[in-house]
């Protein structure tokens, strides 16, 4: 017997469409190359530690508690970006505004409490003169930092077009509606998702040179 065969509709083709589209937006190969290049540039860093430190056998320097608390604060603000898809997919406004307000927050106090912890390192005397070790410390951690920093602002962005454009049904209607801004809003949850895994390797990474 001839099986039937389904052929897709037209939306679903277009759907289908829509979809290849997007994967190879401007925005996704932009973001991949973004990521390569960190990804490649930090573990640069993370080689480079470990043969500075095995050939010129140089002590490691004991982690602050806040690095480790501040890991806790990043998965925080990963499960809130996650909770403002969840809220944008469901077409939620309040939701969504107020996830975007609390990875705002947390990005923030995760930002001072890691200056805090440089301090805190300051205080013990460990400076980028005196240590090899401190000065890796400083750069790798300085360097995710500065990735924060950069992430802030786009955060910042989707939070004030929440804001403004969000007040009417019908303005809410086109901007859940928007490909573009749903595509910006992935990449953006990626992006922060990223800095999270980043951040808990590199915990993990001072930690476990720390033992041996």
């Amino acid at each position: 017997m001839a099986k039937n065969l389904q052929h897709p509709t037209n939306d679903e083709a277009d759907s289908e469409y829509a979809a290849r589209r997007m994967a190879f937006h401007p925005y996704n190969i932009f973001m991949s190359l973004v990521l390569i290049g960190v990804t490649m540039l930090f573990i640069a860093f993370s080689a480079a530690y470990i043969y500075t430190r095995f050939q010129s056998d140089i002590p490691t320097i004991k982690l602050p508690n806040l690095f480790i608390f501040n890991t806790f604060i990043l998965i925080g603000s990963s499960l809130t970006i996650r909770w403002a898809n969840t809220s944008y997919k469901k077409d939620d406004t309040k939701q969504y505004q107020l996830a975007l307000l609390v990875t705002i927050v947390l990005t923030c106090i995760f930002m001072v409490l890691q200056m805090v912890a440089w301090q805190d390192l300051v205080h013990q005397d460990i400076f980028v003169a005196t240590s090899t070790m401190a000065s890796y410390l400083y750069l790798i951690s300085g360097l995710h930092f500065m990735h924060v920093i950069a992430g802030l602002p786009f955060l910042i962005l989707f939070y004030h077009a929440a804001l403004k454009k969000m007040k009417e049904p019908v303005s809410v209607l086109v901007y859940f509606s928007d490909p573009e801004k749903r595509l910006k809003l992935k990449l953006l949850t990626f992006y922060w998702h990223f800095l999270d895994a980043l951040w808990i390797y590199l915990v993990l990474f001072f930690l476990v040179n720390r033992l041996f």
